[in-house]
């Protein structure tokens, strides 16, 4: 660059200095200077003209040879230029890349701007929607998809879980949709039809409270007449291990019915419990420790602290499911003499914590991200035949914890014991009345 500084200031200088001594020769001097600085100004003009009409023509081939800083000025722009070109067609690439993958993809994918407008959309959006070049490019998304839970959703952003929504085509499907955002403000909306699987789970629902109800009756009808024999004084003395077994099975078998029930209503219910009701947490949970400890007949020692007197909003029959259900599973795999203690209160985040801890079997890591499927078993030594579980407990008090907003925390030690914690959001809190006399 300074090699074209200096020739490009050899010039003026050459045509002043001969200026000055054609004017000392001729005289005239400011005439000679005036021609020398027309010169300068020419080439100038001639150069600004050539750069010009190749920006005109498109710069499709290569700039007009020059010297000095006019031809490093041509090319700097001309590597620049080629610079862009190659960075335009790998970006060019990468988004036929995109919208190829996009193409070939069984979801339905719709490319969104900040304000919700549709940019592009692929095959299956295109017929899953019902959607058009022509009509809808530019259209806000909820001109098309009109769902007061979708809206909500697009405005909510919080995008980690889909959304359920009627087809805008047909209303008999359900779609389940879920936004990607990406770049400065753009959005990546996926969609699938999951009408079927619904469908399938609603089979599945009324299958398990069909037979539930169907096989109450016999249970009941067998344990009537198993109660009666037992209670018969001339029954021989041989048969008193196998009635107990007998009836003890059948008690199991009604747990399990009745588990079976109270999970096949929470997954038909809707997704929230209401917030309008309202739980009455700490006189809750003393019904439930002490209806515990009159069954557990002191083989464990069961303590209840009540660090805060809040209320919960929520469903009160489905929060004592699940409380019952983690002190009982406290108690079945806890050896006697065993404590347990049941606590009630709220954490540093304001959110509030039922805990039940124990000092029993625990369990071990590999298992935790497990045990609360349906019937999953963590070993064979305390199993539910031998504990006496159906194996629902903790899949009921998810599907509770779900409804309410809250989440299941678990920590345990093989051999030491087990923590079972429900933490519900602040929003569910309720302060308690004092009641005034």
């Amino acid at each position: 660059m300074q090699k074209a500084w200096i020739s490009e200031l050899l010039l003026p200088g050459l045509l002043l200095s001969g200026a000055v001594v054609a004017g000392w020769l001729f005289g005239h001097t400011g005439w000679w200077l005036a021609a020398a600085l027309a010169t300068v100004l020419a080439r100038h003009l001639f150069e600004l003209n050539r750069l010009e009409r190749w920006l005109r023509a498109g710069r499709r081939r290569h700039p007009p040879q020059s010297w000095g800083v006019w031809g490093e000025v041509l090319e700097h722009y001309y590597r620049l230029q080629r610079r862009y070109y190659k960075r335009k067609k790998r970006l060019g690439k990468v988004i036929r890349e995109f919208r190829e993958s996009t193409s070939a993809m069984p979801d339905g994918s719709i490319v969104l701007d900040g304000e919700f407008r549709i940019k592009w959309f692929n095959a299956a959006a295109k017929q899953g929607l019902n959607l058009s070049t022509q009509r809808d490019l530019g259209q806000p998304i909820l001109n098309l998809i009109r769902s007061r839970a979708f809206m909500h959703y697009l405005r909510s952003g919080e995008y980690d879980m889909p959304v359920k929504v009627a087809s805008p085509i047909n209303t008999d499907r359900t779609l389940s949709a879920r936004l990607i955002p990406y770049g400065s403000k753009q959005y990546l909306l996926l969609f699938r039809d999951v009408t079927r699987v619904q469908r399938l789970e609603a089979m599945r629902r009324d299958f398990v409270a069909n037979a539930s109800h169907e096989l109450r009756s016999p249970i009941t009808v067998l344990s009537g007449y198993l109660e009666t024999m037992a209670d018969d004084d001339e029954l021989h003395d041989d048969w008193a291990v196998p009635l107990r077994e007998m009836q003890s099975q059948c008690q199991r078998m009604t747990s399990l019915v009745d588990d079976l029930l109270e999970l096949s209503r929470l997954e038909t219910e809707s997704s929230e419990a209401s917030e309008r009701a309202r739980a009455n947490v700490p006189e809750l949970l003393d019904r439930i420790v002490n209806s515990a400890r009159v069954g557990d007949r002191d083989r464990h020692v069961i303590e209840l602290e009540i660090s805060d007197p809040v209320d919960l909003a929520g469903a009160e029959g489905e929060l004592h499911s699940a409380f019952s259900n983690l002190i009982v599973n406290a108690m079945r795999y806890t050896p006697e003499g065993g404590r347990i203690a049941v606590s009630w209160g709220v954490d540093d985040q304001g959110q509030a914590v039922f805990s039940v801890t124990d000092n029993g079997v625990g369990i071990e890591d590999k298992h935790l991200p497990f045990i609360t499927q349906r019937f999953y078993r963590v070993n064979s030594s305390h199993g539910r035949q031998r504990s006496g579980g159906t194996g629902l407990g903790l899949a009921i008090v998810k599907h509770v914890l779900q409804r309410h907003g809250g989440q299941l925390h678990v920590q345990s030690v093989l051999g030491e014991g087990s923590t079972f914690s429900c933490v519900f959001p602040p929003s569910r809190l309720r302060e308690r009345v004092a009641n005034v006399s």
